[in-house]
């Protein structure tokens, strides 16, 4: 298993998808119900002089990989747009799309 980093970093990467999240719905991501749950979750679980949470790396993990999880889906939804099918392209289209040129024929076909 990878290693999972500082909470702090955890729950700034969460905030920040979340807030790529809202901001396509044009919603500030404050007024989410799912930035309270984990603002929430993150302040009750973390280490104080007083106690010490023994669930803290449990919900560290949990949200590591629903971090990932958001990250995933976006840059999915991103390739998606980019890659999805528009049906019949020309072959000038798809070899663009790889990064090709077409070889030009001598005297201007093609």
């Amino acid at each position: 298993m990878a290693a999972l980093g500082s909470p702090l970093r955890t729950l700034r990467g969460l905030l920040r998808e979340l807030r790529r999240a809202s901001g396509a719905a044009g919603r500030p991501y404050r007024d989410t119900a799912a930035y309270r749950h984990i603002v929430a979750a993150f302040r009750a679980h973390r280490v104080t002089s007083e106690k010490l949470c023994r669930a803290q790396q449990e919900l560290h993990f949990q949200a590591a990989t629903y971090l990932c999880l958001l990250r995933s889906v976006r840059e999915q939804a991103a390739l998606h747009q980019e890659y999805h099918g528009k049906g019949e392209r020309s072959p000038e289209e798809v070899a663009g799309l790889v990064g090709f040129s077409l070889p030009q024929q001598p005297g201007g076909k093609g």
